[in-house]
């Protein structure tokens, strides 16, 4: 792939540290941002993978747990039932989306 121009705002403290390692190790801004970026990349990737990897994992294992949801489906009549009577749009339309929707249903 080509290379391609591109420009990117640097803290100015980051601007004078790039500057001053051009100058030490004799190599070009250009060199050391590629390689900074490059290895940023690379180890971001890795990680991101790794925490999907996890979440995967997770998410696998609750629905080897529960694999028809009848446990989260439970816990939500549940949690239904201890709100009966507490909560006060119960019964009522909350707003104008809800109140189409129900329409929508009757008609």
């Amino acid at each position: 792939m080509p290379r391609k121009a591109s420009t990117h705002r640097l803290e100015p403290d980051v601007q004078a540290g790039l500057n001053h390692l051009s100058k030490v190790l004799h190599r070009p801004k250009n060199k050391l941002m590629n390689e900074a970026v490059s290895r940023f990349v690379q180890e971001r990737t890795l990680q991101l993978v790794q925490e999907m990897e996890s979440v995967i994992n997770s998410l696998k294992e609750y629905q080897r747990n529960d694999p028809d949801f009848e446990r989260a489906i439970e816990r939500l009549v549940n949690d239904e039932i201890a709100q009966a009577g507490v909560d006060p749009l119960e019964g009522r339309p909350a707003g104008a989306v809800q109140a189409e929707i129900r329409g929508l249903l009757h008609a």
